[in-house]
């Protein structure tokens, strides 16, 4: 049985949910530049960094595009997209999520945000819960989005607690595969528990109460 001694989270998809605001910002920029983009493709954006993100899209293009070019779309994506997280409140945290909050820092383990996200701390903010978390690690601190385990690996050097004894967070693949070549233990919602690498399948996020009971 595994000792967890942390838990690391993912943000989107875990903590919240803004992949509709992602969707959209996407969706803008595709037909602004007469792209085919759908749900499909926006699917295996999940967990992906910023111009990762538009490197996919941009397969569908009939063109090439030079760097500044992908530059300026991923900070036209991203201001579209701040627009609508501008607009999140403390009400869009679920209780489930702050029931399981509330009882981690009760219990007094470390907690941790391993985001790829570059918008980690406005949303963190604009939903009110920045004070859980002991580290917040996001995409304004590393070089190498998901599958590298970058994000996790800082997250678990600044919580001074080794990788196999934190637990990670994800709903994407990507994030749990990231969490298995960074030799973490991890537990997938959504996506994420139909990976071969993830140790713990969540049905809910509430279920993290009782792996911890058990690893512990």
């Amino acid at each position: 049985m595994k000792h967890i001694q942390a838990i690391i989270f993912d943000l989107d998809g875990v903590l919240c949910f803004t992949d509709q605001y992602h969707f959209l910002a996407w969706k803008a920029i595709a037909i602004q530049e007469g792209i085919e983009f759908n749900q499909e493709i926006n699917n295996h954006l999940r967990g992906v960094s910023r111009m990762d993100s538009l490197n996919i899209i941009l397969k569908k293009a009939k063109r090439n595009y030079s760097l500044s070019e992908k530059e300026k779309l991923c900070e036209e994506k991203n201001n579209i997209y701040r627009s609508y997280l501008l607009k999140m409140k403390a009400d869009d945290v679920s209780e489930e999520v702050k029931d399981t909050l509330d009882y981690l820092v009760r219990n007094s383990i470390p907690l941790a945000i391993g985001s790829s996200s570059k918008n980690t701390m406005t949303i963190l903010g604009q939903l009110g819960i920045s004070r859980y978390f002991n580290i917040i690690v996001d995409g304004n601190m590393i070089s190498h989005s998901k599958p590298d385990p970058e994000v996790f690996l800082k997250a678990s050097r600044l919580l001074g607690i080794p990788p196999k004894n934190c637990l990670v967070i994800e709903d994407a693949k990507v994030g749990i595969r990231a969490a298995k070549e960074g030799g973490f233990i991890s537990a997938g919602l959504s996506d994420a528990k139909n990976s071969p690498f993830v140790t713990y399948k969540l049905n809910k996020i509430t279920d993290i109460i009782e792996i911890l009971k058990e690893a512990n």
